[in-house]
């Protein structure tokens, strides 16, 4: 066993729901026990279960491995995934000053900024997801573990028997098969290739600006793409997305919504904490989002 402690408040329920919407069936599962994911580091086979201990503040991981030696690694993967290190008094602090972003604070002062597993995976994921719902793109994600990822045996009880695809199964045409148009096929599979051929492809820049410009220069990923990549991939608590609708519908006044220009005006003062201020705001468009009848819910975004 593993304990993961943080820094109070924690809203563990709102990471599990955000995680919940984009679990891949084979590969992870949520239920009442928590979070449950294989996966593969290195040689190491392992399997994990995350709860929650909030009378200890801390998450509790109980890891099952096929080598110690992976330990170190999941245990900072973990902590990337549940964004452990926050200190959300700091974070709450600058947001509420922000009138709009104020009472939503108060309501989830302990919300985080749900990391990924692995930076390729969310990369893989933010791609699939280009101009499509958050369930179109997990239903797209999970049929490409179901094709590209390797069955591991052994693990039927939990009902956890894929591995996320590693990047040299990512060819052109098994991508096609998918369903996938050309242009998002060939990004996937040039973001792959990418990847093989340069290892720390997804190591944090200098700065949030140079991280996204690096990104900016593959194929099929332009500033959005980035921007998620680098908040939940590369754990920047400053990535943006003004061109987000889910944002530009949260921070409607009088049914106008805000331009991207005037997005990126309003949240220098959110500054270094912009990611949070995203994930505050895409609670609150999808709290009112499911108030409205279906017909009414309009455009959807990969929030």
């Amino acid at each position: 066993m593993l304990r993961l402690p943080y820094r109070p408040p924690y809203d563990w329920q709102a990471i599990l729901a955000f995680l919940s919407r984009r679990t891949i069936p084979g590969l992870e599962r949520i239920d009442g026990e928590g979070y449950h994911r294989i996966f593969r580091l290195g040689g190491a086979l392992g399997r994990v279960t995350v709860r929650h201990a909030p009378d200890e503040n801390a998450l509790w991981a109980s890891i099952r491995l096929s080598s110690r030696e992976a330990l170190p690694e999941v245990d900072a993967r973990l902590r990337r995934l549940f964004d452990l290190e926050a200190d959300p008094v700091a974070i709450g602090r600058k947001l509420s000053r922000d009138t709009t972003l104020a009472p939503l604070v108060a309501h989830r002062p302990g919300l985080r900024v749900p990391g990924g597993w692995d930076p390729f995976e969310v990369a893989v994921r933010a791609i699939l997801g280009q101009q499509v719902s958050v369930d179109a793109a997990t239903r797209l994600a999970g049929r490409l573990v179901e094709r590209l990822g390797e069955h591991v045996a052994g693990q039927e009880d939990a009902g956890l028997d894929r591995l996320f695809p590693a990047p040299e199964r990512f060819t052109f045409d098994e991508i096609r098969a998918l369903g996938m148009p050309g242009a998002r096929a060939t990004a996937l599979v040039r973001l792959a290739s990418a990847y093989l051929e340069q290892p720390r492809l997804f190591e944090r820049r200098a700065s949030l600006e140079e991280s996204v410009a690096h990104l900016c220069a593959l194929p099929g990923i332009g500033e959005w793409t980035a921007h998620y990549i680098a908040m939940r991939g590369l754990r920047e608590s400053d990535a943006f997305l003004p061109r987000d609708v889910a944002l530009q519908r949260a921070l409607a006044e009088q049914g106008r919504r805000p331009t991207p220009r005037e997005l990126l005006a309003r949240a220098e003062a959110w500054r270094p904490w912009r990611a949070y201020a995203v994930l505050h705001l895409w609670h609150a468009d999808a709290a009112t989002m499911a108030a409205k009848p279906e017909q009414e819910r309009g455009d959807a975004t990969l929030a």
